[in-house]
């Protein structure tokens, strides 16, 4: 895999004008979502990890096996969206991302698949469930992505999703995928990389 910074925007109206498929990454603050995708890429610094959680103010555009990374013309982009959870943030400032989120998610053609991460040592949360349903309302297509799987053990972690499942269940009939990751461990890792390969692949039929 390749992978290179293309573009980061403060609106989404300002993303780069191509017809690339975009596989977008949010999540609340402080759930791993900048490791996630170092992982992925297998590029340790290509989306800035940060201490301070909500930190991330841009849309970020990261060009995934192109032939020409500067003008693509093939591949992919994988996209970091600011967070939903807005700590330590006034009412403006909230109001101002989720503008600048919900512009992206609604309005953006080439948005394929929204991927949400949710820590997976903690119980379901209304903020994370309200979020989801926002986008099962709206009809964007989304995938879930539990993160720091290696801060528990496995049965912890199966017994966390199973939970999370369920409370899904109170309000979908069909539920969305689902992966389990760690940055620290790689898992994850080539289930989520064959998800958005076939998903390419159904595309260009």
């Amino acid at each position: 895999m390749t992978a290179k910074f293309f573009k980061s925007s403060p609106r989404a109206d300002m993303c780069p004008d191509s017809t690339l498929p975009e596989y977008a990454f949010i999540g609340r603050s402080n759930v791993g979502k900048s490791s996630l995708i170092n992982m992925l890429t297998g590029q340790k610094g290509l989306a800035m990890t940060s201490s301070t959680p909500g930190k991330t103010m841009l849309i970020n555009h990261f060009i995934i096996d192109a032939t020409n990374p500067q003008q693509p013309t093939d591949g992919y982009f994988i996209v970091d969206l600011p967070g939903y959870g807005f700590a330590l943030r006034g009412k403006r400032e909230m109001d101002k991302l989720w503008n600048l989120i919900s512009h992206y998610i609604l309005d953006r053609e080439q948005l394929t698949c929204l991927f949400v991460l949710i820590d997976i040592r903690h119980e379901p949360q209304k903020k994370d469930l309200d979020f989801l349903t926002f986008l099962g309302e709206n009809g964007v297509p989304f995938s879930i992505v539990f993160t720091k799987a290696d801060k528990l053990s496995r049965a912890k972690y199966m017994l966390n999703v199973h939970n999370y499942i369920e409370a899904l269940k109170e309000q979908w009939e069909e539920l969305p995928p689902y992966f389990i990751t760690s940055s620290a461990t790689r898992l994850g890792h080539d289930e989520l990389l064959d998800y958005i390969s076939n998903i390419n692949k159904e595309l260009k039929q």
